[in-house]
């Protein structure tokens, strides 16, 4: 059958050739209806918004999104054109994870701050909040947890958003996006909030650009509510807020899940559920990773090693000097590998 891929989604369109379809790949903001009018499926990231403007009238009947995030897929309107779709959750969980430990190491080195003695609050305890929780009480760190869906459900350990505005020295942003409903986490973090906070030194947003109010952020930054931010996902991309941009401590081009293993388990993912949507019973061709050329870190701590392997003060020197290229140095972002494919010697 006829297939249209994003470009950009690794190692997808020579698993699908081998499978015996037809490829379209295209940049995914350029894919149109006249693209897919007779293609059976689609397979996109966050850039391809799939609605009726895109999809009706089209063949398409299965949809696939490499991506945790599916905020860009109407679902209802999916449901009601009988269209299949997809997502692929926890896909990267582990790159989002390296990603904050990294932000936390580098912040916490260049303030001399010692880990242990900080105070975190994850508000969104999901397949990525979750790994972060275990990393942070691994290390010392005291951690308050806020998730209001699960704590409805009945789980117990969960802190309101007020109490971590109080309690915490870094809070960090790992909900999904949804502008209505009883959850709705759309500008979660605004005016009232940052003027609520206590004693935030460090504040991260690796989830959702809208999650964080951005001109309420630049706002918390200028009068001291906020210490220092770590943005990796902004209100209104690839157009920046060009002041926050260059105030924020850690400024990256959405990038926080772009790991070589985050990109292949998405890859995976889609392609076993498009491979039961189409009946295909073989093994998927998929490509295997290949250990990293200079795969030996020496440190003398695991917080060093870690910003060895990643530091992402490196991509934000980038996007600070060249932000009109935040789409460019997110579509051509060297993939990183994660701590896993590494082997690392603590010294003495």
């Amino acid at each position: 059958m006829k297939v249209v891929i994003d470009e950009k989604i690794p190692y997808l369109c020579d698993a699908l050739q081998q499978m015996g379809h037809n490829v379209l790949a295209l940049p995914g903001d350029a894919i149109t209806h006249e693209h897919i009018a007779d293609a059976s499926a689609l397979f996109v990231r966050t850039r391809t918004l799939c609605n009726a403007a895109l999809l009706d009238g089209s063949m398409v009947r299965f949809i696939g999104t490499a991506t945790i995030g599916y905020d860009h897929i109407d679902r209802e309107y999916c449901s009601m054109a009988g269209i299949e779709w997809t997502n692929a959750p926890g896909c990267n969980a582990n790159a989002v994870l390296q990603y904050v430990q990294s932000v936390v190491y580098s912040w916490a080195r260049d303030n001399g701050v010692a880990v242990d003695t900080l105070t975190l609050g994850i508000v969104g305890v999901g397949q990525i909040g979750s790994r972060v929780e275990r990393w942070a009480r691994s290390v010392g760190m005291r951690v308050l947890l806020n998730d209001p869906p699960r704590e409805e459900r009945g789980e117990e350990g969960f802190s309101s958003l007020v109490e971590v505005a109080q309690r915490c020295d870094v809070i960090t942003f790992h909900p999904t996006l949804s502008k209505t409903g009883r959850y709705a986490s759309y500008h979660l973090a605004d005016a009232r909030f940052f003027d609520s906070l206590q004693r935030c030194r460090l504040l991260i947003n690796a989830s959702r650009g809208p999650i964080v109010d951005n001109e309420a952020l630049m706002s918390a930054l200028a009068n001291g509510k906020v210490g220092s931010a770590a943005i990796d996902v902004w209100e209104g991309e690839p157009q920046l807020n060009l002041s926050l941009l260059q105030r924020a401590y850690i400024a990256t081009p959405h990038i926080a899940g772009y790991s070589a293993e985050g990109k292949i388990n998405a890859t995976r993912q889609v392609l076993e559920a498009f491979a039961r949507f189409s009946g295909y019973e073989q093994a998927l061709p998929m490509a295997e990773l290949s250990s990293p050329e200079e795969s030996y870190v020496e440190a003398e701590n695991e917080a060093e090693a870690l910003l060895k392997i990643y530091n992402p003060l490196d991509d934000t020197a980038q996007l600070k000097a060249t932000p009109e290229k935040f789409e460019w140095l997110r579509n051509n972002y060297k993939l990183r590998r994660e701590p896993a494919a590494y082997v690392y010697c603590l010294k003495g």
